[in-house]
């Protein structure tokens, strides 16, 4: 194997030490790391050390036991600084949560999951509810299901075929052929509406915003309670203004596109 090879090799490793930390876990031994990663106890140790080093992991004291460090905090904000739709989507989604009332979220589109970048929390919700970067299955969120209806059938065939289909509700929708009809029926009314998807007692709207392209690349998604709403309530009252608003940032995102060429 080249060097260059195995240079990419150990960057592939590093990375994966850093994605073992999921699920709330906040620190992580050796052998733990080692299990998550494929890789033997020594080079858990090897890497973490060096993770640790530049700050991208903190050990606790007490336990010499591994967290993530504060230094990844620096990546997140350089790239949500960096990224022109988010730039542009955060001031329309704090007005969108002004007008509404209720929790709205940017996501963006990465395959078979989407990935909330901004987060306005409503006054009623949990600390969790306000952080960005929470991955979520493209085939049930309300703004995953809006951007598969903005793709070709072929392509968003695909990648229902290539999801992991586990539920994260009792409510949530896995049968392919009838995701299919579902996302079928979001491209001809233009967003989606989805019950209990992701979240017991929640309802929300999504659409999707489309880059210079043509392509989906996010969605917004407004979310509100099914104790307060029906579904079809929910959506008479808040498809306009997500639909609005969705079209407001694909029109920005062209803009900037040009301006910047």
């Amino acid at each position: 194997m080249t060097r260059d090879a195995l240079l990419v090799q150990s960057v592939e490793k590093a990375l994966r030490v850093l994605q073992a930390f999921d699920g709330g876990n906040r620190f992580l031994g050796l052998t733990e790391i080692a299990a998550r990663c494929g890789v033997d106890k020594s080079a858990a140790q090897r890497f973490a050390h060096t993770l640790h080093l530049a700050g991208y992991l903190e050990k606790c004291p007490e336990t010499r036991r591994y967290g993530l460090g504060k230094r990844l905090l620096e990546v997140t904000y350089n790239y949500l600084r960096s990224n022109p739709l988010i730039e542009a989507a955060t001031p329309a989604l704090i007005e969108l949560r002004r007008f509404s009332g209720q929790h709205i979220k940017l996501s963006l589109f990465d395959d078979t999951s989407v990935i909330y970048a901004i987060r306005q929390q409503s006054e009623r919700e949990y600390f969790a509810a306000s952080l960005v970067g929470r991955r979520v299955p493209t085939f049930c969120a309300a703004g995953g299901r809006a951007i598969l209806a903005e793709l070709e059938p072929a392509r968003a065939a695909d990648i229902v075929a290539r999801s992991d289909l586990a539920p994260l509700t009792p409510k949530t929708l896995v049968d392919p052929n009838l995701l299919l009809e579902e996302i079928a029926a979001v491209r001809r009314q233009g967003y989606a509406v989805a019950a209990e998807q992701v979240l017991l007692g929640e309802v929300v709207i999504g659409a999707a915003v489309i880059d210079a392209g043509g392509s989906p690349v996010a969605a917004v998604h407004i979310a509100g309670s099914l104790a307060e709403w029906t579904p079809e309530e929910y959506a008479r009252k808040f498809a306009g203004p997500a639909i609005e608003t969705a079209q407001a940032l694909s029109r920005a995102t062209v803009k900037r596109i040009r301006e910047a060429s």
